[in-house]
């Protein structure tokens, strides 16, 4: 009866809603790596000294995160939603008012903390509100938004540092977030905030900060410039010492900012754990793809750019065919099957010449994006389910800080593996050559070979648009 019942619009607005904020941070974020020597030129800086931009940013949104989690028990999803992107675009406003590189990366702290709120507290919605027969459809539309603003980021901050000033990057966020506010008030329900909010662990979320800060900084910091290698590799030990301690010190907390033993629910670590090789490897190719067009094959930026769009979408592609392939398959087969394939053409791309076709090129990252897409998709469906209510703003906000920590290490193993291999080849690790892919590709996809193990072990009796209790019980 219920499973049988077809979405609604608002069914499919509140999903994408809640993850338009995601759209601002991927534009921003692409918008931001093109616009940087433009920057440095009109605040008289090096170009390097603006990669704190970046950082600062991801650092911040990281620090943050654990304190969303307590903030949407305690005030209510929608209302800490609807708080974050006034924050978020009152940062953007001083953002594009900034008149020196300090400034700015003080209020890309600020934008970080809006984000922090804004990006796992939708996910909070989402679980909160849609009902389990819907959730897999949900998560589809849920994914649309980010997937647009990678495949317009580009685009949008090209345009914009060509026809207008960079401070547009940041001042265009204030209609667009005045109207995500708007539709969120109108749109999202109100999720009832929990009757008994525990005690805020203050000592808590200031060990996962730090060690989240930390470590997220050693790896954004780690070969930009920004840091010396030894500090970039304290920053990152210290970091991950700091959380190892905060994992000892939460078992022991009846209420911890939080929660690690949300972990017993097997689908949720699958989704944690047991994908981390699998993300990183997905992060480590869009970084190696316009490298290896652009070094490799002597393309144009613009053209190596457009061919690695192709990613984006074959993300898009799979969207409408997502919630009758988790109805038709089982999901552990679902998974195994296109992880194994993402696992492949990953390491593929390391057969690429430049003597290809350019749409063959294009054909083979459209078709990798598709099967990784699914991959991922499957992936966000079946994460929460078994999740109780109680804790499902504990899972949210560990997962996108799992999801920002895999991507910064996805580059840096990336950029490491490729430094690698040319020093194998006789090379001095800076002047990288077409060969220098192949293996490095190679490792990436054998990497990603690594979830499969974790994804096998997984119950596959449970249709999980049905229900999401069965499948995640706890060990």
């Amino acid at each position: 009866m219920n499973a049988a019942r077809r979405m609604t619009l608002r069914d499919r607005l509140v999903p994408l809603i809640v993850a338009c904020p995601l759209f601002l941070q991927n534009i921003d974020l692409s918008a931001l790596n093109v616009a940087l020597p433009g920057i440095a030129a009109s605040l008289k800086v090096p170009p390097l000294q603006l990669n704190a931009v970046i950082a600062a940013y991801a650092i911040a949104l990281a620090a943050f995160l654990p304190l969303s989690a307590w903030l949407a028990d305690r005030f209510g999803p929608r209302r800490v939603f609807c708080m974050a992107i006034a924050v978020f675009s009152l940062a953007s406003i001083l953002c594009g008012l900034a008149q020196s590189a300090g400034f700015l990366v003080l209020c890309r702290v600020l934008q970080g903390f809006g984000a922090a709120m804004m990006v796992p507290v939708g996910r909070i919605i989402l679980l909160r509100s849609v009902p389990p027969s819907e959730f897999v459809a949900a998560m589809a539309w849920f994914t649309i938004p980010p997937t647009l603003g990678r495949v317009l980021g580009p685009m949008v901050g090209g345009s914009i540092v060509t026809v207008a000033s960079w401070r547009w990057i940041f001042l265009v966020n204030i209609p667009l977030g005045a109207l995500i506010l708007a539709l969120a008030l109108i749109y999202v329900p109100k999720v009832p905030r929990e009757d008994k909010v525990p005690p805020f662990d203050l000592a808590g979320l200031l060990m996962l900060a730090l060690g989240l800060g930390a470590m997220l900084g050693g790896l954004e910091t780690m070969g930009k410039g920004m840091a010396s290698l030894a500090t970039s590799l304290a920053l990152t030990l210290g970091g991950t010492a700091v959380l190892v301690a905060y994992a000892f010190y939460s078992l022991r907390q009846e209420h911890p900012a939080i929660d690690l033993r949300i972990l017993r629910y097997r689908t949720f670590r699958a989704n944690v754990v047991g994908a981390l090789p699998m993300r990183c490897s997905a992060s480590g190719v869009p970084f190696l793809l316009p490298l290896l067009f652009q070094i490799g094959f002597g393309l144009s930026a613009v053209l190596s750019g457009f061919i690695a769009t192709g990613q984006a979408v074959g993300s898009l592609v799979t969207r409408p065919f997502m919630r009758q392939a988790l109805k038709a398959m089982r999901f552990r087969t679902l998974l195994v099957g296109s992880g194994t394939a993402a696992a492949i053409f990953f390491a593929s791309f390391g057969l690429m010449s430049a003597s290809m076709s350019l749409w063959a090129i294009y054909a083979l990252v459209v078709a990798a994006g598709l099967v990784s897409s699914i991959c991922m998709v499957s992936l966000n469906a079946v994460g929460f389910v078994g999740i109780p209510r109680e804790r499902s703003s504990h899972a949210a906000a560990m997962l996108v800080m799992v999801q920002q920590l895999s991507a910064a290490l996805g580059v840096v193993l990336s950029a490491a593996m490729l430094t690698f291999v040319d020093h194998w080849r006789g090379g001095d690790g800076t002047g990288f050559e077409a060969g220098d892919f192949g293996l490095t590709f190679l490792a990436v996809g054998l990497f990603a070979a690594l979830s499969l193990w974790p994804f096998a072990q997984l119950d596959d009796t449970t249709e999980i648009t049905r229900s999401r209790r069965p499948a995640g019980e706890e060990d």
